[in-house]
């Protein structure tokens, strides 16, 4: 089992997988292994999965319970018209890079319910750290500016939704709705860790 196999498996699917008449949109193809998770969960909940990539992805089920889109996935006009209810689940994973993910995550987010779920993979830089087997500069630096991003996001936004993050493997941001309340723009977080303070603090920390 891969390691985005074993995410998907056991964090994504223990969430999902006993909602009723589930409504999924799936921002991200690829080989259909997420797909077929969805699948399984949506044709025993009596659910619904409408997946979104750029490539035809089509021929990877004939599931009746699917919908397939050929677009981009910030075709929102598109994509919208096809989505009739408010949605359980949106799993983002398409292009890995923070000002797309942002502009998705406020794009779709009227578009789950309470209690409903936005789910973003690969939030984890560490994988492809210069000393890793994974090592990746483009993925190193694009994950470590998606995660900060969304934790900005969050701490505009403590009062609309829940966030947690799992750093297996790529990791996940793991988006849990609690309110229709209009989200505020992101906002760089204030941190105290480059004040004048900081710097007595750590000074300080050579004579003791």
């Amino acid at each position: 089992m891969t390691n985005y196999d074993y995410k998907i498996k056991n964090i994504i699917r223990p969430i999902i997988r006993n909602i009723k008449n589930i409504k999924i949109l799936e921002l991200g193809v690829e080989r259909g292994r997420s797909t077929k998770l969805f699948l399984k969960v949506c044709n025993r909940n009596k659910g619904k999965l409408v997946s979104v990539d750029v490539n035809d992805c089509s021929k990877i089920s004939k599931s009746s319970n699917w919908e397939f889109i050929q677009s981009r996935d910030d075709n929102f006009k598109l994509i919208k018209k096809k989505i009739k209810q408010k949605l359980d689940l949106i799993y983002l994973d398409t292009l890995h890079e923070a000002d797309h993910v942002e502009k998705i995550f406020y794009g779709y987010y009227d578009k789950i319910k309470i209690g409903g779920y936005f789910i973003i993979d690969d939030i984890s830089h560490l994988p492809y750290l210069k000393n890793q087997k994974r090592s990746n500069f483009y993925c190193e630096i694009n994950n470590l500016e998606t995660l900060n991003r969304v934790i900005e996001i969050y701490n505009n936004n403590i009062n609309s939704f829940d966030l947690s993050i799992s750093f297996i493997s790529s990791g996940l941001a793991i988006i849990k709705k609690k309110s229709n309340s209009k989200l505020k723009e992101k906002q760089k977080i204030l941190t105290r860790q480059y004040s004048l303070k900081n710097r007595i603090r750590n000074f300080k920390k050579f004579f003791v």
